[in-house]
């Protein structure tokens, strides 16, 4: 492989990243705006979190259009897959509000700066390390399933104990997808793709992935950093 073929395959590479990046950043920013638009509107906003049937409602439709996306991006067309992605993000943005009611805008800020950094720090050694991170993701993987199971079992518990052990299980099971997650982007970018088409659909696959994993992080540290309204 001469130095043209390199250099024209690390470019490549870079695109693609980049793309799933700038999906993933398009996410958080859609989220962000659906939750300030709906701090803006205090009838809505009642509505939305004093109505149990909208609330789940919300949820059930975010879980839906999640497998959705994430089972049928591959026979979308690239307007619907990033179509499903915004309005999943905006949804999500929407039940997100919740936040900036039990907590300070300082101490979400605060969080949020921390998240990004941890995010940016993993999400670079999983790009970077020769490890492979298989092994990783599979014990993340198991790991989040337990965590599911136990905070369901909390919902009737309602023991701190378990919220708390949760919590940290959860941030180191949320570190390990963000490295394993862009280590699985790097290698299937390396393993290309038919067309241009599809390599657009796989990168909102991949924000979608990493959109998910910097959202749980996010929660979790701010059960730790974020200070409740008084």
């Amino acid at each position: 492989m001469d130095n043209r073929t390199i250099v024209g395959a690390e470019a490549s590479e870079s695109n693609f990243i980049s793309r799933v990046y700038l999906w993933m950043a398009a996410g958080l920013l859609v989220s962000a705006a659906a939750s300030f638009w709906l701090l803006a509107q205090p009838g809505l906003l009642k509505a939305v979190f004093t109505n149990n049937v909208l609330l789940i409602g919300l949820v059930v439709a975010e879980i839906a259009l999640v497998i959705w996306l994430s089972a049928g991006a591959m026979r979308m067309s690239t307007a619907m897959a990033s179509s499903v992605f915004l309005v999943y993000s905006f949804l999500n943005g929407i039940t997100l509000t919740s936040i900036f009611i039990v907590y300070t805008g300082v101490s979400i800020l605060t969080t949020f700066a921390v998240t990004a950094g941890t995010f940016f720090f993993f999400s670079v050694y999983g790009m970077t390390t020769k490890k492979d991170l298989t092994g990783v993701g599979g014990l993340a993987m198991m790991g989040l399933i337990g965590i599911i199971i136990a905070s369901v079992v909390n919902i009737f518990l309602k023991s701190p104990a378990v919220m708390w052990i949760s919590t940290f299980i959860g941030i180191a099971v949320f570190l390990g997808l963000v490295a394993y997650d862009t280590q699985k982007l790097k290698a299937i970018r390396h393993m290309g793709f038919e067309n241009a088409e599809m390599e657009k659909r796989v990168a909102i696959l991949g924000a979608l992935a990493l959109y998910l994993d910097f959202i749980n992080l996010f929660l979790l540290l701010l059960r730790i950093f974020g200070r409740r309204r008084d």
